[in-house]
Protein backbone atom coordinates (compact mmCIF):
# COMPACT_ATOMS: atom_id res chain seq x y z
CA UNK A 1 0.00 0.00 0.00
CA UNK A 2 1.38 3.59 -0.88
CA UNK A 3 1.80 5.78 2.11
CA UNK A 4 -0.57 8.34 2.80
CA UNK A 5 -0.13 11.96 1.29
CA UNK A 6 1.51 14.65 3.30
CA UNK A 7 -0.16 17.86 2.21
CA UNK A 8 0.82 21.08 3.65
CA UNK A 9 -0.95 24.22 4.03
CA UNK A 10 0.40 27.69 4.59
CA UNK A 11 -2.09 30.86 5.43
CA UNK A 12 -1.77 33.51 8.38
CA UNK A 13 -5.47 32.94 8.74
CA UNK A 14 -5.95 30.54 11.77
CA UNK A 15 -9.69 29.69 10.57
CA UNK A 16 -8.71 28.80 7.18
CA UNK A 17 -5.86 26.49 8.61
CA UNK A 18 -8.53 24.58 10.90
CA UNK A 19 -11.10 24.10 8.29
CA UNK A 20 -8.67 23.27 5.90
CA UNK A 21 -6.69 20.30 8.27
CA UNK A 22 -10.13 19.35 9.88
CA UNK A 23 -12.29 18.84 6.67
CA UNK A 24 -9.51 17.01 4.87
CA UNK A 25 -8.23 14.79 7.80
CA UNK A 26 -12.02 13.81 8.10
CA UNK A 27 -12.61 13.17 4.61
CA UNK A 28 -9.07 11.19 3.30
CA UNK A 29 -6.50 9.65 5.10
CA UNK A 30 -3.68 12.54 3.87
CA UNK A 31 -1.70 13.42 6.73
CA UNK A 32 -1.93 17.24 7.01
CA UNK A 33 0.70 19.85 8.16
CA UNK A 34 -0.92 23.12 9.07
CA UNK A 35 1.25 26.23 9.44
CA UNK A 36 1.02 29.83 9.73
CA UNK A 37 4.36 31.01 8.84
CA UNK A 38 6.15 30.62 5.79
CA UNK A 39 9.91 30.69 7.08
CA UNK A 40 8.67 27.72 9.53
CA UNK A 41 7.16 25.39 6.83
CA UNK A 42 10.02 25.79 4.36
CA UNK A 43 12.49 24.22 7.63
CA UNK A 44 9.49 21.54 7.71
CA UNK A 45 9.88 20.94 3.35
CA UNK A 46 13.72 20.21 4.03
CA UNK A 47 12.75 17.89 6.31
CA UNK A 48 10.38 15.78 5.70
CA UNK A 49 9.01 14.56 2.44
CA UNK A 50 6.31 16.89 0.78
CA UNK A 51 3.65 15.73 -1.45
CA UNK A 52 1.47 19.16 -1.98
CA UNK A 53 1.67 22.64 -0.99
CA UNK A 54 -1.41 25.07 -0.78
CA UNK A 55 -0.05 28.74 -0.41
CA UNK A 56 -1.74 32.03 0.53
CA UNK A 57 0.20 34.99 -1.52
CA UNK A 58 -0.31 37.37 0.72
CA UNK A 59 1.40 36.57 4.06
CA UNK A 60 3.86 38.41 6.73
CA UNK A 61 7.54 37.82 6.74
CA UNK A 62 7.32 35.47 3.32
CA UNK A 63 4.74 36.29 0.80
CA UNK A 64 3.20 33.32 -1.29
CA UNK A 65 5.25 34.04 -4.55
CA UNK A 66 8.93 34.30 -2.49
CA UNK A 67 7.82 30.75 -0.72
CA UNK A 68 6.74 28.96 -3.53
CA UNK A 69 10.19 30.06 -5.19
CA UNK A 70 11.96 28.60 -2.07
CA UNK A 71 10.15 25.60 -2.14
CA UNK A 72 10.86 25.13 -5.66
CA UNK A 73 14.62 25.88 -5.03
CA UNK A 74 14.42 22.96 -2.57
CA UNK A 75 12.58 20.46 -4.40
CA UNK A 76 11.22 21.26 -8.16
CA UNK A 77 8.56 18.37 -7.76
CA UNK A 78 6.19 19.54 -5.39
CA UNK A 79 3.10 20.85 -7.18
CA UNK A 80 2.58 24.16 -5.24
CA UNK A 81 -1.45 26.00 -5.03
CA UNK A 82 -1.92 29.33 -4.62
CA UNK A 83 -4.37 30.91 -2.58
CA UNK A 84 -5.71 34.58 -2.93
CA UNK A 85 -8.55 36.41 -2.22
CA UNK A 86 -7.47 39.47 -4.31
CA UNK A 87 -6.80 37.67 -7.81
CA UNK A 88 -4.80 40.27 -10.25
CA UNK A 89 -3.28 39.38 -13.58
CA UNK A 90 0.00 40.69 -12.18
CA UNK A 91 0.62 38.04 -9.26
CA UNK A 92 -0.83 35.29 -11.60
CA UNK A 93 2.36 35.77 -13.91
CA UNK A 94 4.13 36.43 -10.63
CA UNK A 95 3.00 32.68 -9.54
CA UNK A 96 3.05 31.09 -13.00
CA UNK A 97 6.78 32.23 -13.14
CA UNK A 98 7.51 29.86 -10.34
CA UNK A 99 5.59 26.85 -10.68
CA UNK A 100 2.39 27.36 -9.63
CA UNK A 101 0.41 25.04 -11.05
CA UNK A 102 -3.12 25.73 -9.76
CA UNK A 103 -4.96 29.47 -8.29
CA UNK A 104 -7.96 28.95 -5.11
CA UNK A 105 -9.89 32.39 -4.94
CA UNK A 106 -11.21 33.07 -1.56
CA UNK A 107 -13.48 31.57 -0.22
CA UNK A 108 -13.73 28.17 -2.11
CA UNK A 109 -15.17 25.03 -1.45
CA UNK A 110 -13.90 22.83 0.40
CA UNK A 111 -15.41 19.80 -1.90
CA UNK A 112 -13.26 20.92 -4.45
CA UNK A 113 -9.92 20.66 -2.67
CA UNK A 114 -9.44 17.02 -3.00
CA UNK A 115 -10.38 17.09 -6.45
CA UNK A 116 -7.57 19.69 -6.70
CA UNK A 117 -4.63 17.66 -4.77
CA UNK A 118 -5.63 14.37 -7.26
CA UNK A 119 -5.30 16.36 -10.47
CA UNK A 120 -2.07 18.19 -9.02
CA UNK A 121 -0.76 14.57 -8.45
CA UNK A 122 -1.29 13.40 -10.90
CA UNK A 123 0.13 16.05 -12.69
CA UNK A 124 3.26 15.66 -10.43
CA UNK A 125 3.28 12.47 -11.69
CA UNK A 126 3.77 12.98 -15.03
CA UNK A 127 6.60 16.21 -14.28
CA UNK A 128 8.76 13.45 -12.69
CA UNK A 129 8.15 10.67 -15.66
CA UNK A 130 9.17 13.30 -18.26
CA UNK A 131 12.30 13.91 -15.67
CA UNK A 132 13.00 10.75 -16.17
CA UNK A 133 12.75 11.17 -19.68
CA UNK A 134 9.89 8.49 -20.01
CA UNK A 135 7.64 8.39 -22.58
CA UNK A 136 8.56 12.07 -24.32
CA UNK A 137 5.63 11.98 -26.39
CA UNK A 138 2.92 11.78 -23.89
CA UNK A 139 5.41 14.40 -21.45
CA UNK A 140 5.16 16.94 -24.43
CA UNK A 141 1.70 16.76 -24.93
CA UNK A 142 1.02 16.84 -21.22
CA UNK A 143 2.76 19.73 -21.03
CA UNK A 144 1.05 21.65 -23.80
CA UNK A 145 -2.12 21.07 -22.25
CA UNK A 146 -1.29 21.64 -18.97
CA UNK A 147 0.12 25.19 -20.54
CA UNK A 148 -3.46 25.59 -21.78
CA UNK A 149 -4.82 25.11 -18.84
CA UNK A 150 -3.00 27.67 -17.33
CA UNK A 151 -3.33 30.51 -19.95
CA UNK A 152 -7.26 29.60 -19.57
CA UNK A 153 -6.84 30.41 -15.79
CA UNK A 154 -4.72 33.59 -16.51
CA UNK A 155 -7.36 34.57 -18.77
CA UNK A 156 -9.74 34.14 -16.61
CA UNK A 157 -8.03 36.25 -13.68
CA UNK A 158 -7.18 38.93 -15.92
CA UNK A 159 -10.91 38.83 -17.87
CA UNK A 160 -12.02 39.24 -13.63
CA UNK A 161 -9.39 41.64 -13.10
CA UNK A 162 -10.66 43.72 -15.86
CA UNK A 163 -14.31 43.92 -14.75
CA UNK A 164 -13.50 44.36 -10.96
CA UNK A 165 -11.50 47.61 -12.17
CA UNK A 166 -14.17 48.79 -14.70
CA UNK A 167 -16.90 48.72 -12.44
CA UNK A 168 -14.97 50.97 -9.51
CA UNK A 169 -16.33 54.25 -8.49
CA UNK A 170 -19.01 54.71 -11.24
CA UNK A 171 -19.84 58.65 -11.74
CA UNK A 172 -23.43 57.85 -12.13
CA UNK A 173 -25.81 54.90 -13.84
CA UNK A 174 -25.44 56.19 -17.23
CA UNK A 175 -22.13 55.84 -16.99
CA UNK A 176 -22.42 52.62 -15.20
CA UNK A 177 -24.92 51.28 -17.84
CA UNK A 178 -22.13 52.72 -20.72
CA UNK A 179 -19.57 50.59 -18.98
CA UNK A 180 -21.51 47.31 -18.80
CA UNK A 181 -21.81 47.61 -22.45
CA UNK A 182 -18.40 48.66 -23.43
CA UNK A 183 -17.09 45.56 -20.88
CA UNK A 184 -19.47 42.96 -22.73
CA UNK A 185 -18.26 44.03 -25.87
CA UNK A 186 -14.61 43.93 -25.02
CA UNK A 187 -14.26 40.61 -23.38
CA UNK A 188 -16.94 38.66 -25.84
CA UNK A 189 -15.48 40.31 -28.74
CA UNK A 190 -18.98 40.79 -30.34
CA UNK A 191 -20.88 42.99 -32.95
CA UNK A 192 -23.45 45.01 -30.50
CA UNK A 193 -24.50 44.80 -27.49
CA UNK A 194 -27.68 46.72 -25.62
CA UNK A 195 -28.72 47.20 -22.13
CA UNK A 196 -32.94 47.41 -22.60
CA UNK A 197 -35.30 47.19 -19.78
CA UNK A 198 -39.20 46.94 -20.16
CA UNK A 199 -41.19 49.98 -19.22
CA UNK A 200 -44.47 48.96 -17.55
CA UNK A 201 -44.51 45.33 -19.05
CA UNK A 202 -44.65 47.05 -22.60
CA UNK A 203 -43.47 44.09 -25.03
CA UNK A 204 -40.61 46.16 -26.38
CA UNK A 205 -37.65 46.87 -24.88
CA UNK A 206 -36.08 50.52 -24.45
CA UNK A 207 -32.49 50.56 -24.92
CA UNK A 208 -30.85 52.40 -21.80
CA UNK A 209 -27.37 51.93 -23.62
CA UNK A 210 -25.69 50.56 -26.46
CA UNK A 211 -22.14 49.59 -27.77
CA UNK A 212 -21.33 51.01 -30.32
CA UNK A 213 -23.11 53.99 -29.87
CA UNK A 214 -24.65 54.33 -33.30
CA UNK A 215 -27.77 54.81 -34.85
CA UNK A 216 -27.27 52.16 -37.32
CA UNK A 217 -27.80 49.31 -35.42
CA UNK A 218 -30.78 46.79 -34.79
CA UNK A 219 -31.96 49.01 -31.27
CA UNK A 220 -35.27 50.10 -32.70
CA UNK A 221 -35.73 47.17 -35.41
CA UNK A 222 -34.47 43.69 -33.34
CA UNK A 223 -36.01 41.10 -35.26
CA UNK A 224 -39.56 39.77 -33.76
CA UNK A 225 -38.00 36.29 -32.63
CA UNK A 226 -35.03 38.02 -30.79
CA UNK A 227 -37.74 40.77 -29.15
CA UNK A 228 -39.84 37.52 -28.03
CA UNK A 229 -37.06 35.69 -26.76
CA UNK A 230 -35.32 38.96 -24.75
CA UNK A 231 -39.20 39.38 -23.15
CA UNK A 232 -39.55 35.58 -21.85
CA UNK A 233 -35.62 36.37 -20.13
CA UNK A 234 -36.84 39.15 -18.60
CA UNK A 235 -40.29 37.08 -17.63
CA UNK A 236 -38.44 34.35 -16.38
CA UNK A 237 -34.97 35.64 -15.44
CA UNK A 238 -32.78 32.69 -17.42
CA UNK A 239 -30.34 33.61 -19.71
CA UNK A 240 -30.06 32.14 -23.09
CA UNK A 241 -28.15 31.66 -25.89
CA UNK A 242 -29.29 31.25 -29.58
CA UNK A 243 -26.67 30.20 -31.46
CA UNK A 244 -28.55 32.04 -34.92
CA UNK A 245 -31.57 33.29 -36.42
CA UNK A 246 -32.52 35.21 -39.31
CA UNK A 247 -30.54 38.49 -38.91
CA UNK A 248 -27.57 37.49 -36.64
CA UNK A 249 -25.15 34.42 -36.89
CA UNK A 250 -25.83 34.75 -32.49
CA UNK A 251 -27.38 36.07 -30.22
CA UNK A 252 -26.95 35.97 -25.84
CA UNK A 253 -29.30 37.63 -23.13
CA UNK A 254 -28.60 38.22 -19.70
CA UNK A 255 -30.78 39.32 -17.00
CA UNK A 256 -29.49 41.57 -14.97
CA UNK A 257 -30.99 40.99 -11.73
CA UNK A 258 -31.63 42.94 -8.06
CA UNK A 259 -32.86 41.15 -4.96
CA UNK A 260 -33.58 37.80 -7.33
CA UNK A 261 -35.94 40.36 -9.26
CA UNK A 262 -34.69 41.24 -13.54
CA UNK A 263 -34.40 44.39 -13.49
CA UNK A 264 -32.95 44.70 -17.21
CA UNK A 265 -31.51 42.47 -20.02
CA UNK A 266 -27.97 42.78 -21.36
CA UNK A 267 -28.07 41.82 -25.21
CA UNK A 268 -25.16 40.57 -26.81
CA UNK A 269 -24.87 39.88 -31.42
CA UNK A 270 -22.47 38.18 -33.35
CA UNK A 271 -23.25 39.31 -36.89
CA UNK A 272 -20.29 37.33 -38.25
CA UNK A 273 -21.74 33.83 -39.06
CA UNK A 274 -18.24 31.96 -38.86
CA UNK A 275 -18.43 32.99 -34.85
CA UNK A 276 -20.97 32.39 -31.57
CA UNK A 277 -21.31 32.43 -28.23
CA UNK A 278 -20.16 30.07 -25.97
CA UNK A 279 -20.46 29.06 -22.57
CA UNK A 280 -17.36 30.60 -21.62
CA UNK A 281 -19.14 34.21 -22.45
CA UNK A 282 -22.43 33.47 -20.59
CA UNK A 283 -19.84 32.61 -17.35
CA UNK A 284 -18.23 36.28 -17.42
CA UNK A 285 -21.38 37.92 -18.81
CA UNK A 286 -22.97 36.47 -15.51
CA UNK A 287 -20.50 37.27 -13.43
CA UNK A 288 -20.41 40.87 -14.84
CA UNK A 289 -23.64 41.45 -14.27
CA UNK A 290 -23.92 39.60 -10.79
CA UNK A 291 -20.79 42.71 -9.99
CA UNK A 292 -23.03 45.56 -11.31
CA UNK A 293 -26.19 44.51 -9.79
CA UNK A 294 -25.71 46.16 -6.33
CA UNK A 295 -23.57 48.90 -7.93
CA UNK A 296 -27.01 49.77 -10.20
CA UNK A 297 -29.25 49.51 -6.96
CA UNK A 298 -26.71 52.01 -5.08
CA UNK A 299 -26.60 54.75 -7.82
CA UNK A 300 -30.58 54.38 -8.66
CA UNK A 301 -31.06 54.81 -4.83
CA UNK A 302 -28.39 57.36 -4.74
CA UNK A 303 -29.68 59.74 -7.67
CA UNK A 304 -33.18 59.65 -6.66
CA UNK A 305 -32.01 60.99 -3.18
CA UNK A 306 -29.82 63.63 -5.16
CA UNK A 307 -33.25 64.30 -7.65
CA UNK A 308 -35.15 64.57 -4.26
CA UNK A 309 -32.64 67.27 -2.82
CA UNK A 310 -32.10 69.07 -5.39
CA UNK A 311 -35.98 69.47 -6.41
CA UNK A 312 -36.33 70.71 -2.59
CA UNK A 313 -33.97 73.03 -2.81
CA UNK A 314 -35.23 74.05 -6.25
CA UNK A 315 -38.45 74.59 -4.35
CA UNK A 316 -36.50 77.51 -2.29
CA UNK A 317 -35.24 79.18 -5.72
CA UNK A 318 -38.44 79.65 -6.81
CA UNK A 319 -39.90 81.12 -4.16
CA UNK A 320 -36.71 83.50 -3.97
CA UNK A 321 -37.97 84.36 -7.74
CA UNK A 322 -41.81 84.58 -6.74
CA UNK A 323 -41.18 87.11 -4.87
CA UNK A 324 -39.61 89.29 -7.55
CA UNK A 325 -41.26 88.68 -11.10
CA UNK A 326 -38.36 90.79 -12.15
CA UNK A 327 -36.28 87.56 -11.81
CA UNK A 328 -38.10 84.91 -13.13
CA UNK A 329 -36.23 82.01 -14.37
CA UNK A 330 -32.80 84.16 -13.94
CA UNK A 331 -31.38 80.98 -12.27
CA UNK A 332 -32.27 79.00 -15.25
CA UNK A 333 -30.98 81.55 -17.74
CA UNK A 334 -27.61 82.05 -15.55
CA UNK A 335 -27.12 78.05 -15.64
CA UNK A 336 -27.63 77.88 -19.61
CA UNK A 337 -25.37 81.01 -20.39
CA UNK A 338 -22.70 79.23 -17.24
CA UNK A 339 -23.15 76.10 -19.47
CA UNK A 340 -22.72 77.51 -22.28
CA UNK A 341 -19.44 79.44 -21.54
CA UNK A 342 -18.18 76.28 -19.81
CA UNK A 343 -18.46 74.22 -23.22
CA UNK A 344 -16.57 76.83 -24.95
CA UNK A 345 -13.92 77.35 -22.22
CA UNK A 346 -13.27 73.55 -22.41
CA UNK A 347 -14.79 72.77 -19.28
CA UNK A 348 -15.30 68.22 -18.41
CA UNK A 349 -18.66 67.20 -18.03
CA UNK A 350 -18.78 66.77 -14.75
CA UNK A 351 -17.82 70.62 -14.82
CA UNK A 352 -20.53 71.41 -17.02
CA UNK A 353 -23.01 69.67 -14.55
CA UNK A 354 -21.66 71.53 -11.50
CA UNK A 355 -22.11 74.47 -13.69
CA UNK A 356 -26.21 73.70 -14.11
CA UNK A 357 -26.43 72.92 -10.34
CA UNK A 358 -24.57 75.88 -9.22
CA UNK A 359 -26.39 77.97 -11.44
CA UNK A 360 -29.66 76.82 -10.56
CA UNK A 361 -28.78 77.39 -6.95
CA UNK A 362 -26.61 80.19 -6.93
CA UNK A 363 -29.12 82.65 -5.08
CA UNK A 364 -30.72 80.39 -2.88
CA UNK A 365 -29.12 82.23 -0.24
CA UNK A 366 -31.31 85.22 -0.78
CA UNK A 367 -33.67 83.37 1.25
CA UNK A 368 -32.52 85.10 4.15
CA UNK A 369 -32.80 88.63 2.58
CA UNK A 370 -35.54 90.76 3.97
CA UNK A 371 -37.98 91.57 1.64
CA UNK A 372 -37.47 95.05 1.90
CA UNK A 373 -33.70 94.83 0.68
CA UNK A 374 -34.64 92.31 -1.60
CA UNK A 375 -37.19 94.13 -3.59
CA UNK A 376 -36.01 97.62 -2.83
CA UNK A 377 -36.90 100.05 -6.41
CA UNK A 378 -34.36 102.56 -5.21
CA UNK A 379 -30.77 102.32 -4.35
CA UNK A 380 -29.39 100.11 -1.47
CA UNK A 381 -27.72 101.72 1.89
CA UNK A 382 -24.09 100.41 2.65
CA UNK A 383 -25.88 98.57 5.63
CA UNK A 384 -28.18 96.72 2.98
CA UNK A 385 -25.70 96.10 0.76
CA UNK A 386 -23.97 94.70 3.56
CA UNK A 387 -26.72 92.29 4.30
CA UNK A 388 -26.76 91.44 0.30
CA UNK A 389 -23.26 90.80 0.64
CA UNK A 390 -24.35 87.67 2.90
CA UNK A 391 -26.24 85.50 0.76
CA UNK A 392 -23.03 83.94 -1.55
CA UNK A 393 -22.34 82.30 2.28
CA UNK A 394 -25.99 81.66 3.35
CA UNK A 395 -26.23 79.93 -0.18
CA UNK A 396 -23.08 77.51 0.60
CA UNK A 397 -24.08 77.08 4.20
CA UNK A 398 -27.32 75.27 2.91
CA UNK A 399 -26.20 73.40 0.33
CA UNK A 400 -22.79 72.21 2.66
CA UNK A 401 -25.20 70.88 5.25
CA UNK A 402 -26.43 68.13 2.84
CA UNK A 403 -23.23 67.10 2.42
CA UNK A 404 -23.60 66.02 -1.34
CA UNK A 405 -22.23 68.74 -3.36
CA UNK A 406 -18.91 70.33 -2.31
CA UNK A 407 -17.76 71.59 -5.09
CA UNK A 408 -21.00 73.47 -6.03
CA UNK A 409 -20.71 75.08 -2.38
CA UNK A 410 -17.35 76.50 -3.73
CA UNK A 411 -18.93 77.61 -6.43
CA UNK A 412 -22.11 79.40 -4.88
CA UNK A 413 -19.42 80.37 -2.43
CA UNK A 414 -17.18 82.38 -4.63
CA UNK A 415 -19.80 83.77 -7.39
CA UNK A 416 -19.70 87.55 -6.51
CA UNK A 417 -15.50 87.81 -6.13
CA UNK A 418 -13.75 90.24 -8.86
CA UNK A 419 -10.85 89.24 -10.26
CA UNK A 420 -9.00 92.21 -8.81
CA UNK A 421 -9.74 90.89 -5.75
CA UNK A 422 -12.62 94.00 -4.25
CA UNK A 423 -15.38 91.60 -4.68
CA UNK A 424 -17.05 89.13 -1.88
CA UNK A 425 -17.72 87.45 0.76
CA UNK A 426 -13.20 86.78 0.51
CA UNK A 427 -11.91 89.19 -1.38
CA UNK A 428 -10.09 86.29 -3.57
CA UNK A 429 -8.41 87.66 -6.49
CA UNK A 430 -7.63 86.23 -9.78
CA UNK A 431 -6.22 82.06 -10.07
CA UNK A 432 -7.29 81.78 -6.34
CA UNK A 433 -11.04 82.19 -7.20
CA UNK A 434 -12.16 78.70 -8.70
CA UNK A 435 -12.68 78.44 -12.65
CA UNK A 436 -16.21 77.97 -12.31
CA UNK A 437 -17.40 80.61 -10.29
CA UNK A 438 -15.40 83.18 -12.70
CA UNK A 439 -17.57 81.45 -15.25
CA UNK A 440 -20.94 81.71 -13.02
CA UNK A 441 -20.12 85.31 -12.21
CA UNK A 442 -19.54 86.43 -15.99
CA UNK A 443 -23.06 84.53 -16.70
CA UNK A 444 -24.96 86.13 -14.05
CA UNK A 445 -23.60 89.70 -14.84
CA UNK A 446 -25.09 88.96 -18.04
CA UNK A 447 -28.13 88.41 -17.62
CA UNK A 448 -28.54 90.66 -14.62
CA UNK A 449 -27.71 93.41 -16.91
CA UNK A 450 -30.57 92.47 -19.80
CA UNK A 451 -33.17 91.40 -17.22
CA UNK A 452 -35.73 94.13 -16.05
CA UNK A 453 -35.18 94.59 -11.99
CA UNK A 454 -37.35 96.22 -9.23
CA UNK A 455 -34.64 99.45 -9.50
CA UNK A 456 -33.82 99.57 -13.12
CA UNK A 457 -35.06 98.29 -16.73
CA UNK A 458 -33.17 95.89 -18.26
CA UNK A 459 -29.96 97.25 -20.66
CA UNK A 460 -29.91 96.38 -24.49
CA UNK A 461 -27.65 93.76 -25.65
CA UNK A 462 -24.94 95.86 -27.20
CA UNK A 463 -24.84 97.86 -23.21
CA UNK A 464 -24.53 94.47 -21.50
CA UNK A 465 -21.31 93.20 -23.84
CA UNK A 466 -19.43 96.81 -23.70
CA UNK A 467 -19.91 97.10 -19.69
CA UNK A 468 -18.39 92.99 -19.47
CA UNK A 469 -15.70 93.96 -21.92
CA UNK A 470 -14.57 96.91 -19.90
CA UNK A 471 -14.94 95.02 -16.86
CA UNK A 472 -12.86 92.23 -18.19
CA UNK A 473 -9.59 91.91 -15.95
CA UNK A 474 -10.99 93.95 -13.28
CA UNK A 475 -14.41 92.83 -12.07
CA UNK A 476 -13.99 89.46 -14.50
CA UNK A 477 -10.89 86.82 -16.05
CA UNK A 478 -9.70 87.78 -19.54
CA UNK A 479 -10.11 83.99 -20.45
CA UNK A 480 -13.77 83.67 -19.31
CA UNK A 481 -14.65 86.95 -20.96
CA UNK A 482 -12.85 85.78 -24.54
CA UNK A 483 -14.59 82.33 -23.97
CA UNK A 484 -18.44 84.25 -23.19
CA UNK A 485 -18.00 86.14 -26.43
CA UNK A 486 -17.06 83.25 -28.57
CA UNK A 487 -20.22 81.43 -27.13
CA UNK A 488 -22.72 84.67 -27.33
CA UNK A 489 -21.11 84.83 -31.11
CA UNK A 490 -22.19 80.87 -31.62
CA UNK A 491 -25.12 81.08 -29.76
CA UNK A 492 -28.74 83.19 -30.17
CA UNK A 493 -28.68 84.02 -26.11
CA UNK A 494 -31.79 86.47 -26.85
CA UNK A 495 -33.93 82.86 -28.69
CA UNK A 496 -32.55 80.54 -25.67
CA UNK A 497 -33.68 83.18 -23.26
CA UNK A 498 -36.90 83.42 -24.44
CA UNK A 499 -37.40 79.59 -24.73
CA UNK A 500 -36.40 79.40 -21.22
CA UNK A 501 -39.04 82.33 -20.19
CA UNK A 502 -41.75 80.54 -21.73
CA UNK A 503 -40.83 76.87 -21.16
CA UNK A 504 -38.59 75.52 -18.46
CA UNK A 505 -37.31 72.54 -18.77
CA UNK A 506 -37.29 70.80 -15.20
CA UNK A 507 -35.33 67.71 -16.41
CA UNK A 508 -35.46 63.95 -14.28
CA UNK A 509 -33.01 62.19 -15.84
CA UNK A 510 -32.93 59.38 -13.44
CA UNK A 511 -36.63 59.31 -11.70
CA UNK A 512 -37.50 56.84 -14.11
CA UNK A 513 -35.19 54.50 -13.89
CA UNK A 514 -35.77 54.60 -10.38
CA UNK A 515 -39.44 54.20 -10.48
CA UNK A 516 -38.83 50.77 -12.64
CA UNK A 517 -36.36 49.79 -10.00
CA UNK A 518 -39.01 51.08 -6.94
CA UNK A 519 -41.08 47.93 -8.39
CA UNK A 520 -38.41 44.95 -7.73
CA UNK A 521 -37.49 46.03 -4.38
Amino acid sequence: MKEPLKIMIVDDEFSILQIFKEYLEATTNYNVIAENNGLIAIEIIKQQKIDCCFLDISMPEIDGIELAKQIHLHDNTIPIVMITGHPTAENAIKTLKNGVVDFLTKPFEMSKIQQTIQRVMKERELFVNSILLKEATEKNREIVKINLELQQKLKEVEVVNLILQKLENPSGTRELLNTLVQLAAEITKCDEVYFCIFYNNHNDPTVLASYPRSDNGHAAAISNIVKHNIKKVADEGIPLIIKSNNNFSSTMAVPLKIKSNTFGILVLFINDNARYFINKDLYYMNFLLNKASSLVENQVLYENIFENLFSTLYAFVKIIEAKDPYTKQHSHRVSLYARLIGSTIGCSPEDIEKLNISGILHDIGKIGTPDSILLKPGKLTDEEYDIIKKHPGIGSNIIGHLGMWFDECKIIHHHHERFDGRGYPDGLKGEDIPMLSRILSVADVYDALTSDRSYRKKMENNVALTIIKENTGSQFDPKVVDAFFESYNQNDFQTLSDEVNNEPKEQEPYLPLYRELQKNI
